[in-house]
C-alpha cells in the first residue's frame, strides 16, 4: 500500500469523533535539561574547528546556535502524549531545580507532576547536532545526576496504584538508570503483568553505555515475557538481535542499514513475545512472529534529530490506544515525528494540527 493510501486512511479515521475517555499513561524515569548545540557543518569541519581552537590553547567559536530545552525520553514523550490529549503521569527522578523546570515545561499540558522524585542532582545533556554522511545526527554527552541511582525502592504506594490503573506503563532510558535499570524494568513490568490492567511499553534507548549488562537485560526482561511493545531504532535492533542470533554480525557486511534493521527486527520478533516496533529515518515497521508491516517515513525538512524517537513513541502509543491497524498506527507515529522534526519551534502536534499536517502532506504527495 502506498504512502498516499496510508495517509488517506489515517485522515479518514482521525476526522471521526473520538471517545470521551482520556488515555492514561505512566512514563518513567528521566528528565534532562538539554543544551542543543547546532553546528552548521559536517563532522570533519567540526573536528577541524575544535582542533584549531585547541592548538591556540583554547578560545571561542562564535556563531553557533544553541538552545536549552526539555530533554529526556520520558519527559519528551510526556509532552508529546499530553499534546495529543492523553493524561500522562511521569514518575521521574530529578532535583528540586529539575522539578521547577518540569513545571515550567509541562504545566501548559496539564501533566500531573505529583509523582516526580527529587534527589540531589539534575540530569544534564549537551547534544551536538551536525551532518554526517549526508544525514543530520546528534552526539549526546550526559551527566546522569540522580537518575543513575533510581530504582524500585523510590516508588511509593501511590506510584504502585498508578501502575495498576494506567492503560500503558512505559519505561525508557535503560542505560541512564545505571545501577538499577534492569531490576526497575523487571519489577515494574512484572507488577503490571500481575496487578495492572494496562500494556507494558519498553524503549531502552541506546544501550551501548552499559553494554556489559545487555545480556542480563535480554535474559531477565526481554525474554521474560514482561513486555507487550518493544520499541527500537536501527542500532538498538542490531544490539539486541546480536544477543539472540550469532549470525547477526556477519549480516552487517552483507546488508545496507535498512535491510539489516528489518532483519534484526524479524529476529527479535521470532524470539520475543513482544510486538517489535521499529522506527528508522526512512521507514517504520511492526513485527511479530507471524506478521510484518512496514510504512515509509514522511519526506519533510529535518530541523532537529534530538527527540524524534520520543515523538514517534508518543504517536505509536496513541495509535495503539485508538486500536488502529498496524499500517495506520505506524503512519500516525511517523506523522507525529515528522511534524516535530520539521517544526521551527520543536513543537508537538495537537490532534487538529496533526490532521492539518497530514492533509498538507497528502496534497504534497499527490502533486
Amino acid at each position: 500500500m502506498s504512502l498516499t493510501q496510508n495517509v488517506e486512511e489515517l485522515l479518514h479515521f482521525l476526522e471521526r469523533p473520538k471517545p470521551a475517555k482520556k488515555l492514561s499513561v505512566v512514563v518513567m524515569p528521566d528528565f534532562f535539561l538539554d543544551r542543543l548545540v547546532t553546528y552548521e557543518g559536517n563532522l570533519n569541519h567540526f573536528s577541524k574547528a575544535m582542533a584549531e581552537v585547541a592548538e591556540r590553547k583554547g578560545g571561542s567559536i562564535h556563531g553557533i546556535k544553541q538552545l536549552e530545552l526539555r530533554g529526556g525520553n520520558a519527559a519528551n514523550t510526556t509532552a508529546a502524549l499530553a499534546t495529543l490529549g492523553a493524561k500522562v503521569y511521569p514518575i521521574i527522578s530529578t532535583s528540586l531545580l529539575g522539578l521547577h523546570l518540569l513545571k515550567f515545561y509541562l504545566d501548559p499540558f496539564e501533566v500531573d507532576l505529583s509523582h516526580v522524585k527529587t534527589g540531589d542532582k539534575m540530569s544534564l545533556t549537551t547534544a551536538i547536532e551536525l551532518t554526517h554522511q549526508g544525514q543530520r545526527v546528534n552526539v549526546m554527552m550526559s551527566d546522569l545526576g540522580s537518575l543513575s541511582e533510581f530504582g524500585l525502592d523510590h516508588l511509593t504506594p501511590e506510584d504502585f496504584q498508578l501502575l495498576r490503573e494506567a492503560d500503558y506503563v512505559c519505561i525508557f532510558h535503560w542505560a541512564g538508570t545505571q545501577r538499577w535499570g534492569t531490576q526497575l524494568a523487571e519489577g515494574v513490568f512484572d507488577y503490571v503483568r500481575k496487578k495492572g490492567k494496562g500494556k507494558t511499553y519498553y524503549d531502552t534507548s541506546d544501550p551501548t553505555p552499559k553494554k556489559e549488562e545487555v545480556p542480563r537485560l535480554v535474559k531477565e526482561v526481554l525474554l521474560g515475557k514482561l513486555v507487550d511493545i518493544f520499541s527500537v531504532n536501527e542500532n538498538e535492533a542490531f544490539c539486541y538481535a546480536s544477543q539472540l542470533n550469532e549470525n547477526v554480525d556477519s549480516l552487517q557486511k552483507k546488508m545496507n542499514l535498512d535491510e539489516l534493521a528489518r532483519e534484526c527486527a524479524r529476529i527479535l520478533a521470532k524470539n520475543l513475545l513482544a510486538r517489535v516496533d521499529l522506527h528508522t529515518t526512512t521507514f517504520a515497521g511492526s513485527f511479530t512472529s507471524n506478521s510484518e508491516v512496514t510504512v515509509p517515513a514522511f519526506n519533510v525538512p529535518v530541523l532537529r534529530a534530538t527527540g524524534a524517537g520520543d515523538a514517534w513513541n508518543a504517536g505509536n502509543l496513541f495509535g495503539d490506544a485508538l486500536g488502529l491497524p498496524d499500517r495506520r498506527r505506524l503512519t500516525l507515529a511517523n506523522a507525529v515525528a515528522a511534524y516535530y522534526i520539521s517544526s521551527p519551534d520543536g513543537e508537538h502536534p495537537t490532534l487538529p494540527k496533526l490532521i492539518d499536517f497530514c492533509s498538507k502532506q497528502l496534497s504534497k504527495i499527490k502533486n
